[in-house]
C-alpha cells in the first residue's frame, strides 16, 4: 500500500536511523541500573552522562541543569507544580492564552489548589505582547510561562522580552520549547529562561522521553516521590535506551541545524505559493515572519478542513490541530484567542514538514489538496 505523504512533524516525526542504531544496544545488552555500583551500572551511567551532556549542548546548558523525564507533559508539570510546591507564599502565576493543555491544565489545578492564574491574551497573529505581561505581573507572581513556538500556528514568542520584565518583577520564567528545539536554534541564556522544556520526538527522536532546563538555583521541588534519581527531581529508574537517544537526537539537531532551517523555510513558502497559487483567498493563520520555519496553517475558504483531510486523505496525512485535542469540530482554542472567525477557523488545516519532506512531496500534496478544495467547493 502507498502511504499517504506526511505532513504531520508538529504532531511526532519519524525516528532518525542514527538515534534507533544508538538505542538498540541499550535495549539488549546495555541492560545495567545506572544507580548500581557495578560495571553494568557504571556503563550505563556514563552513557546516561553522556547524553545528558549533549541535551545541554544543544540549547548552552550545563550538563547538571538537565532533569530527563518521561515526557514533554511530564516535565511542563514538574516546571509548574514543582515550582509551587518551592514557593508556597507566591499564589499568582501567568500563562498565555495558547498555552498546550500540558502548561494550561497544570495552571487550571493550581488554580483549583487556590492559586490566582492570570491568561495573558494574543494578537491576531497569536502573539503574546510584552506589554500585557508588564500589566499582570504582581509582587505576588511566582511564575511567568509562555511557550516559545505555538505547536498549531508555529508562532514564535518574544520570550527574552518578557523574561526581563519577569526577572525584573523577581518572577521565574518558564518556556515550553517542545515546537521549538530541533527546529530553530535554542538558547538558554539567549531567552533568559529558568525553566525549558524539551520534547525529542518532535525533531527525530524517540518519544517516551522528555527533559526539564532548570537553570542552577531555580527553586524547584519534585511532584513525584520515591528514590534521589534525576538530583532528586525525577524519582525512578532511568531509561537508559531513550536516553541514549535523547542525546543522539540533540547531537544531530546541533550539526543539522545551520542547513536544515533555510531548506525547511524554502519548502514550507513553496507549500504556500503552491496553494495560493490554486486556492482563492487561501488565509495564513499565525505570524507571518515570527513563526517556526516548518510550519504552515492556512484556512481554505469555504469548507471544512476535517473534510478536506478526509477527501485528500489518500495523498496527504496532516492535521486541523494539535494531535493532542484535533479530534471533533469544536473550534480550536488557540485560533479562537487569536480572535479568528467561525468560518475561518473551521477551513484551518496544519501542514508541518520534516528533515525527509522533498520538493516532489511538497508539489503532490499542494496539488492533491488544491483538488480537493475545488470539489468540496463545487
Amino acid at each position: 500500500m502507498k502511504l499517504p505523504i506526511y505532513l504531520d512533524y508538529n504532531a511526532t516525526t519519524p525516528i532518525a536511523p542514527e538515534v534507533a542504531a544508538a538505542i538498540r544496544p541499550w535495549l539488549e545488552t546495555g541492560f545495567g541500573n545506572p544507580s548500581s555500583s557495578h560495571a553494568y551500572g557504571q556503563h550505563a551511567q556514563a552513557a546516561v552522562g553522556k547524553a545528558r551532556a549533549e541535551v545541554a549542548n544543544l540549547i548552552g546548558a550545563q550538563a547538571v541543569e538537565i532533569v530527563f523525564t518521561g515526557n514533554a507533559t511530564e516535565a511542563n508539570n514538574l516546571a509548574l507544580l514543582g515550582m509551587a510546591r518551592a514557593l508556597p507564599a507566591k499564589r499568582h502565576m501567568l500563562v498565555s492564552a495558547v498555552e498546550h493543555p500540558a502548561v494550561m491544565q497544570p495552571a487550571l489545578h493550581l488554580r483549583e489548589l487556590g492559586w490566582d492564574i492570570s491568561v495573558v491574551p494574543v494578537d491576531g497573529a497569536g502573539r503574546v505582547d510584552a506589554a500585557q505581561v508588564a500589566g499582570c505581573l504582581r509582587p505576588d507572581t511566582a511564575l511567568v510561562s509562555v511557550m516559545l513556538a505555538n505547536n498549531e500556528v508555529g508562532t514564535l514568542q518574544p520570550i527574552a522580552g518578557i523574561a526581563a520584565l519577569a526577572h525584573a518583577n523577581g518572577s521565574l520564567m518558564h518556556t515550553d520549547a517542545a515546537q521549538a528545539a530541533g527546529k530553530l536554534p535554542v538558547n538558554v541564556d539567549d531567552l533568559g529562561v529558568d525553566l525549558l522544556t524539551l520534547a525529542f520526538h518532535k525533531f527525530c527522536g524517540p518519544k517516551g522521553i522528555g527533559a526539564l532546563y532548570v537553570r542552577q538555583g531555580t527553586p524547584l521541588k519534585p511532584i513525584l516521590f520515591g528514590a534521589g534519581q534525576e538530583q532528586g527531581l525525577r524519582p525512578g529508574t532511568e531509561n537508559v535506551a531513550l536516553i541514549v537517544g535523547a542525546g543522539e537526537t540533540a547531537r544531530l539537531a546541533r550539526e543539522r541545524l545551520p542547513q536544515a532551517v533555510p531548506q525547511l523555510m524554502a519548502m514550507r513558502d513553496r507549500l504556500h505559493r503552491r496553494l495560493q497559487a490554486g486556492v482563492p483567498g487561501l488565509l495564513l493563520n499565525g505570524h507571518e515572519e515570527f513563526r517556526l520555519p516548518n510550519t504552515l496553517h492556512v484556512s481554505f475558504p469555504g469548507i471544512s478542513g476535517k473534510a478536506l483531510l478526509a477527501a485528500a486523505q489518500a495523498a496527504v496525512a496532516a492535521s486541523v490541530g494539535s494531535a493532542c485535542h484535533s479530534h471533533g469540530d469544536a473550534v480550536s482554542g488557540v485560533l479562537a484567542a487569536m480572535g479568528c472567525t467561525a468560518e475561518r477557523a473551521r477551513g484551518a488545516v496544519r501542514l508541518s514538514l520534516g528533515r525527509d519532506t522533498t520538493q516532489e512531496n511538497i508539489d503532490a500534496a499542494a496539488a492533491a489538496l488544491i483538488v480537493a478544495w475545488k470539489e468540496l467547493a463545487g
